[in-house]
């Protein structure tokens, strides 16, 4: 089926003149990759963007060592992914030329795309033309001026030895008009939150424009996958964001067992829905209490603690961990259960649902937290649509994608996913759409239980051929994550890529408080609650 995917974008590209040739080093059988010229870029992007499609990722990877230009450089490839509600995914990759290391930007087409082609340039050295900012994103001031972390020739060893670059301020968008006045925020907080830097304009009490600055914890985390095992690379792929840890293994193993053509068995993949549900649901409680702590409405926050500190106190007895860590594991799952834990599991998933619905109703019958929190922090539908605001951000907009639903994955090709779908895009309605997805995800977890299947929970996990690649899309908590994974010789790992469903998202946050007042500020940040970690890969 996905096949036919890409044949169908591949024949709309051809409509338009647009010469695709399908790549057989990515697995034929999940995702196919179109490879395209490299003027035809922007164009091809142009056409998706005409044909409605969401834009996913953009990313580079040089070649593996098989793949070595005249110069005697490694040949430097960038990829672009799409969806479409109907027509799933579709991948798209060019090759540079090996003396210009350049490419056209899409962000005239994908808003989005900007920071994403932002990244290339600071961890490759790619040159993007027309690109509306240039401004380094991902490197600091503390880097070195020429040093491209994710090159093959990039040197730990070099980044001690090289002078700093001068530091210089970072170039935010200011205003000479009078009255207004800056506040800068972070990158260190009052509290134990991650690092980042607000840079707020505002006159009186009300935002003009809020610019982030993020990066302060880029971890190396697609450098350091390179040479490990996919049993040893999930264990890090878990930690990209440690609270969606099993969206970010679940996306990982998925883009392996997609390249080496391996499928869980079906036990596995009901227990990974529940695990990815639970989760779900932890986040969700954890997050509403905090939201409406930052209005004063401390009972309700204290409630929801509860409620997630017996989730994980759960999560610890029943699967090793708190957090869920660990769980899943490329053909399968590492835990399995027992009818007593189901039993348990189940009972707990009710009596917390059924405990979020009575403190649902007096969140609800409190005029100070509705008043804080309705017509606050708004993203239109238009603007979630240009940004391709991801999930319950987006679902509170009017903007419905859920790879639940579009990719259909096992378990949830078994079960039915109620998407909420809300319409304001205020804080209010981002609370909505989050008790809703709590409601719906006990409703999933129970039937998933109900029906366990029997059998295996693990496939035997065979490595695929060097230099195959296989690509996945998860709905996580946050929304969809997607990964990208590239094998090497001796079934490891030659590359990494995998864009967090906050790398889009926090470009919500910057326009949902526009016109907001600067002490409101805490609550749209905590409605969307944005991970840092996630996108400082």
């Amino acid at each position: 089926m996905r096949f036919a995917v890409n044949t169908w974008f591949a024949e709309r590209l051809g409509d338009h003149g647009i010469h695709s040739e399908f790549l057989a080093d990515h697995h034929p059988v999940h995702m196919p990759c179109l490879e395209i010229r490299l003027h035809d870029w922007e164009q091809a992007a142009g056409e998706a963007r005409r044909l409605e499609m969401r834009m996913v990722a953009v990313w580079a990877a040089e070649a593996g060592k098989h793949d070595i230009s005249v110069s005697g450089s490694r040949a430097l490839y960038v990829y672009m992914a799409f969806a479409h509600p109907e027509h799933r995914h579709a991948l798209l990759r060019t090759r540079l030329r090996d003396d210009t290391r350049e490419v056209q930007s899409i962000s005239g087409h994908y808003i989005s795309a900007c920071r994403m082609e932002r990244t290339l340039q600071d961890m490759f050295g790619i040159h993007v033309r027309n690109i509306p900012d240039s401004r380094a994103w991902i490197k600091h001031e503390h880097w070195p001026e020429n040093v491209h972390p994710l090159r093959a020739d990039f040197s730990v060893t070099r980044m001690s030895v090289e002078p700093e670059r001068n530091a210089i301020d970072y170039d935010y968008v200011q205003s000479s008009s009078q009255g207004v006045y800056e506040i800068p925020v972070g990158p260190v907080h009052a509290g134990i939150i991650e690092p980042g830097h607000f840079r707020f304009l505002a006159v009186g009490e009300y935002i003009l424009n809020m610019e982030e600055r993020l990066g302060y914890v880029h971890k190396g985390i697609e450098k350091a996958m390179q040479g490990r095992t996919a049993e040893h690379g999930i264990r890090l792929a878990a930690r990209v964001s440690g609270d969606t840890t099993v969206g970010h293994a679940w996306a990982f193993a998925h883009a392996c067992e997609y390249a080496s053509n391996t499928a869980a068995p079906k036990r596995a993949s009901y227990l990974r829905g529940i695990l990815c549900e639970r989760e779900r649901m932890a986040n969700h409680i954890g997050d509403i209490g905090a939201i409406c702590n930052d209005a004063a409405f401390t009972f309700m926050h204290m409630q929801m603690q509860r409620l997630r500190e017996d989730m994980a106190r759960m999560h610890a007895d029943v699967f090793g961990h708190r957090l869920l860590m660990d769980t899943i594991t490329p053909g399968g799952v590492c835990r399995d259960v027992d009818a007593v834990s189901c039993m348990m599991l189940m009972q707990q998933t009710r009596t917390i649902a059924a405990e979020v619905e009575h403190l649902r109703s007096i969140y609800a019958d409190h005029p100070s937290i509705q008043e804080r929190v309705i017509g606050a922090g708004t993203v239109c539908i238009a603007d979630a649509r240009d940004i391709g605001l991801l999930g319950f951000a987006g679902r509170a907009s009017g903007d419905y994608p859920d790879e639940r639903i579009e990719e259909a994955y096992p378990p949830y090709d078994d079960v039915e996913v109620r998407v909420a779908e809300g319409k304001l895009g205020d804080v209010a309605t981002r609370i909505w759409v989050r008790f809703e997805e709590i409601a719906d995800s006990a409703r999933i977890i129970g039937q998933l239980l109900e029906t366990l299947p029997e059998g295996d929970i693990q496939a035997a996990w065979i490595p695929p051929e060097s230099g195959v690649s296989g690509f996945a899309a998860i709905e996580s908590w946050r929304g969809e994550i997607a990964a990208w994974v590239r094998f090497g010789e001796g079934g490891c790992i030659d590359r990494y890529f995998v864009r967090d469903p906050s790398a889009i998202n926090w470009l919500g946050l910057e326009l949902a408080v526009r016109t907001v007042p600067v002490p409101d500020f805490p609550l749209v940040n905590k409605s969307f609650n944005c991970s840092y970690a996630g996108h400082d890969l």
